[in-house]
């Protein structure tokens, strides 16, 4: 049974939309984020701030190469996780990508007022998620299946999901 590993965009809905999907399919949930957390003892904005990007994608590939070695799992990715072609290729090959979606507004409308989001720390928000989307784009549009949560709540994101893989007979 593959992990099913939700990728894209932060507030894009990840983290709600795999834990409703894990709960639908009584599969365990990881949170990658939550659990370099919990192994390093800070949170993702201590660690850049405190050890830098570097140190946080080394742990990313870390968990990547712990988490492929399981099966079964609904795995939420932190947005840039798979932008280390390493990590992609192994959530790719041991897993069903789906990435998450939304317009650059509604990610901005999600996001204003939480400066607990790293990379976009500094600067104007809303040209930082239109930049950072654009350099992303190209490695989200590779998955198995993409779910605009712009237009849609995360039970209906699901519910695509499930289609999907049912259709594919991937839920065995």
């Amino acid at each position: 049974m593959k992990n099913i590993v939700i990728i894209g965009f932060m507030a894009t809905g990840k983290s709600t939309v795999g834990r409703y999907l894990a709960q639908r399919l009584k599969r365990p949930f990881i949170d990658t984020d939550k659990e370099i957390e919990a192994v390093t003892g800070k949170t993702v904005a201590q660690i850049f701030a405190r050890d830098g990007e570097k140190r946080f994608r080394s742990e990313e590939n870390l968990l990547v190469k712990k988490l492929v070695l399981k099966k079964g799992l609904i795995i939420a990715t932190g947005g840039g996780m798979v932008l280390n072609p390493e990590n992609f290729r192994l959530l790719k090959e041991n897993g069903i990508l789906i990435a998450l979606t939304a317009a650059p507004d509604i990610i901005y409308q999600r996001v204003k007022g939480k400066r607990d989001r790293p990379l976009l720390a500094k600067g104007d928000l809303r040209e930082n998620i239109k930049t950072v989307l654009q350099e992303r784009e190209g490695i989200y549009q590779e998955a198995d299946l993409t779910v605009d949560t712009g237009i849609c709540s995360a039970n209906e994101a699901v519910e695509q999901i499930i289609s999907y893989l049912e259709e594919r007979k991937s839920l065995g």
